[in-house]
């Protein structure tokens, strides 16, 4: 099970996939570097690009597990070893609480995928993020931290498997490393963190904090490259 990865003592690096902005000739400019990370996340806030046609080019070429990211049920596909089965549980729109899961159910059953409960969390990364606009949810302010480490304990409690601390695509900021911290010491499922990792240093301190997978996007848009230089600097 893809799962089980997420429970070993290893720090992990999940590549972010968007379909609509990753090129198939960039996407292999990744997948050459496939010994830098763990994971492929594939998925978005709004695609408007099938994502079976860029999984599929990944399992062509990588035996790495490609995850879902979904950012609606319609972007599900049987092709995936397994499906981020993301609540946004810093938000109050049924819609991405249970609404969209409701609407997904039946397909995954049907394609027997395996799902991976997760607690998404928004924190402010200095801008509007596609996933707070899409959702119609704001996002947790980064200073609230009684807030954030009580919505991801209320996450385990509701018997999520993982906690997603999400500063959005493109962050300004990313999530402080006393955050992540605090959220560590609170909760004993694997963290997840992303949205405004941009190099070796911030995957660096992100681990340091607690995180057990960092996840990289928006900056291997501009620098397919950047995976080699995050993985030799964050160890």
């Amino acid at each position: 099970m893809v799962f089980d990865l997420f429970n070993t003592k290893k720090k992990k690096i999940a590549v972010l996939i968007d379909p609509d902005k990753c090129t198939h000739e960039r996407l292999l400019k990744i997948i050459r570097q496939s010994s830098c990370f763990d994971f492929f996340f594939v998925g978005g806030s709004m695609i408007t690009e099938p994502v079976d046609p860029t999984i599929l080019f990944i399992k062509k070429h990588s035996k790495k597990p490609v995850i879902l990211f979904p950012g609606s049920h319609m972007q599900l596909s049987k092709h995936a070893d397994a499906v981020l089965f993301l609540s946004l549980i810093s938000g109050r729109n049924p819609e991405y609480l249970i609404g969209q899961h409701v609407a997904g159910a039946k397909f995954i059953k049907k394609n027997n995928l395996e799902t991976i409960p997760a607690g998404y969390i928004l924190i402010d990364g200095g801008k509007i993020s596609s996933t707070e606009y899409v959702s119609n949810t704001k996002s947790i302010p980064p200073d609230k931290t009684d807030l954030v480490v009580s919505t991801a304990i209320a996450g385990q409690m509701l018997g999520l498997k993982c906690i997603y601390l999400e500063a959005g695509s493109g962050a300004a900021n990313p999530v402080s490393s006393g955050l992540i911290r605090s959220v560590k010491k609170n909760c004993s499922v694997p963290l997840i963190v992303g949205g405004g990792l941009r190099s070796g240093n911030d995957v660096k301190k992100c681990f340091s904090a607690g995180a057990d997978i960092a996840v990289i996007g928006n900056a291997l848009e501009n620098d397919p490259e950047l995976l080699t230089a995050i993985r030799k600097n964050s160890r």
